[in-house]
Parts: C-alpha cells; structure tokens; sequence
C-alpha cells in the first residue's frame, strides 16, 4: 500500500511539473525559442512512465519495506531541493524540453553556479533512489541504467544546443 501512494505522489508531482513545463513552453517559443532533442523526448517521457510502473509493480511484489529504505528516503528527499534550485534558478527558461531563445545568456546562479546540469543529477539519484525504498532493486539498477544513456543523448544535444544559440554569460 506505501508503494502505491509513494508512486501516485511522485505521479502527481511530475504531472504538476509537465504543467509548468507546458506553461514556459509556450512563453519561450513567443520568445522565439528553438527546440533541439525533440526525437528523444518521447523516449524521455516513457521512460520515466515505465519507471514509476516498475517501481509500482516490483515494490507490490516485494512485501513490506527494506531495512535500507531510511537511507534510500533520505537519498530521495535530499535530491529535490536540488532539482527545485535548479527549477526556480532557470525560472521561465525551465521546461521538459530543450528550448533555446537565440541569443539569451547562460543562467550561472542558482546552482549552475556549482554544476552544469544540477536538474539531471537530481533526477539521477530520484531514479535510483525512490524505488530503493520499496525494495524495487531491479527497477532501481534497469532504470538507472537505461536513464544514463538517455541522459548521455539529451545532455549531448543540449550541449550542442546552448552552444550555437545562446550567448555565454558573463565571466566577471
């Protein structure tokens, strides 16, 4: 029962998430924003469906909760003032999708002040982590490695992305 409302939090969370996303979205592309990585973005989103129904599925086959499961929590719940740092330092620029308005200067604060994608390594240990507190190891360690090479992709393009279009910041 824990796992299914611990998944439909999550659920909701991300939900809320994909509708601030839209929202930014659509301001960015009256901005004139160009989008980059639009081929893997379903495979993002499936992604992440497919993890939540793995954590679900294995957490509801596997009764009761590890004894890790308080360290695993912690893991989780210390990467999401990361991941709304990173959400509210890039403010309307933030969004699900590479979105680049030519022109516009790289955020350095916030945490990209520290880091150069503080949002993905956030996400990296929520996909290892929140299943670990349901003793869903399988989809901890599959999603983990799956979500890497998709990381690999979407940070390649991004990349490539910031570089041609937007303008560095200052460095003073």
């Amino acid at each position: 029962m824990l796992v299914a409302v611990g998944v439909g939090l999550v659920a909701l969370q991300r939900m809320l998430e994909l509708a601030l996303s839209r929202r930014n979205e659509r301001r960015l592309r009256v901005r004139g924003a160009i989008e980059r990585g639009r081929g893997h973005y379903p495979v993002i989103v499936g992604l992440h469906a497919l993890w939540l129904a793995g954590t679900l599925v294995e957490g509801l086959l596997r009764p009761g909760l590890p004894s890790w499961w308080p360290a695993a929590l912690a893991a989780f719940l210390l990467a999401q003032p990361l991941r709304y740092w990173a959400i509210l330092s890039l403010g309307e620029r933030w969004s699900t999708r590479v979105l680049v308005v030519p022109g516009e200067e790289l955020v350095r604060r916030g945490p990209y002040r520290y880091l150069r994608h503080p949002n993905y390594l956030a996400v990296v240990v929520e996909i290892f982590a929140f299943p670990m507190i349901f003793g869903a190891w399988v989809t901890a360690v599959v999603f983990s490695a799956l979500n890497a090479l998709v990381l690999a992709v979407r940070i390649r393009e991004e990349e490539q992305a910031l570089l041609e279009l937007a303008k560095p910041a200052d460095r003073r």
